[in-house]
C-alpha cells in the first residue's frame, strides 16, 4: 500500500509538473487565432478587390466619355473585368450605364403633390425631364448618352470568398462589391437634350 505521504508527494509533483502545458495552451488558442487571421485576410482581400474595381472603372469611364464611347461600352466593361478577375477569379459582373442631361438632373422628377401622400398620382402635374411621358424617380436614360451628357457608370462584381471563415460565421459564401462613377461626356458634338415637358400628368 502506498502511504498517505507518498500519495500527497505524488500529487504535489503532478501539480507542479508543467511539461506539456504549452502544447495544450497552443491547441486551445490556435483555432481562435486562425479564425481571426482568416477573417482579417478575407477583409483585406475585399478591400484590395474594391480598390482594383474603383481604379479600373474610373479609367473605363474616362475612355467611354470620348466620341464613340457609346459603341464601345462592352469593350470598356471587359477592360474593367480583365483587371478585377485577376484578384477575384471565377467572379461574375453586371455593368449599367445611365445618362442625364446635367448633374442637376440626377434626382426624381419634380411633381406637385396635391394630396401630400408622397406619390405622383391622381392627375398631379410633374416635369417630364426625359420625355417618356411617365413620372420617374430616376429620369436617367439607359446607355452612355451623347456629347456633354452626364453618365452614371456602375459595375457590380460577385465572387466566391477565398477563405472559409464566412461559412463558419453563417455568412454567404459569395461577396458582392460595387463601384459607381459620374462623368461628363466630352463636347465632341452638340448636346441633344430632351425637351422637358412641365405639364406631365401622373396616372
Amino acid at each position: 500500500m502506498i502511504s498517505l505521504c507518498h500519495r500527497h508527494a505524488a500529487l504535489h509533483r503532478l501539480r507542479a509538473d508543467r511539461r506539456g502545458a504549452t502544447i495544450i495552451e497552443f491547441a486551445m488558442v490556435i483555432p481562435v487565432l486562425m479564425f481571426l487571421l482568416m477573417g482579417g485576410f478575407d477583409l483585406l482581400h475585399q478591400v484590395y478587390a474594391q480598390s482594383i474595381l474603383d481604379g479600373a472603372l474610373q479609367k473605363a469611364a474616362r475612355d467611354s466619355a470620348i466620341e464613340g464611347g457609346a459603341t464601345n461600352a462592352s469593350a470598356f466593361d471587359q477592360q474593367v473585368w480583365n483587371m478585377v478577375k485577376i484578384v477575384a477569379p471565377g467572379a461574375t459582373y453586371q455593368a449599367t450605364r445611365k445618362s442625364y442631361s446635367t448633374f442637376q438632373a440626377i434626382k426624381p422628377e419634380v411633381f406637385t403633390d396635391k394630396n401630400s401622400d408622397g406619390l405622383c398620382n391622381n392627375g398631379e402635374i410633374f416635369t417630364d425631364i426625359n420625355g417618356n411621358g411617365t413620372w420617374d424617380a430616376d429620369p436617367g436614360l439607359t446607355g452612355q448618352g451623347g456629347a456633354e451628357d452626364v453618365t452614371q457608370y456602375t459595375m457590380t462584381v460577385t465572387y466566391t470568398r477565398l477563405f472559409p471563415v464566412a461559412r463558419l460565421m453563417g455568412w454567404p459564401a459569395t461577396m458582392s462589391i460595387a463601384s459607381t462613377t459620374l462623368l461628363k461626356n466630352q463636347p465632341y458634338d452638340s448636346q441633344r437634350v430632351p425637351v422637358a415637358n412641365p405639364n406631365g400628368v401622373c396616372k
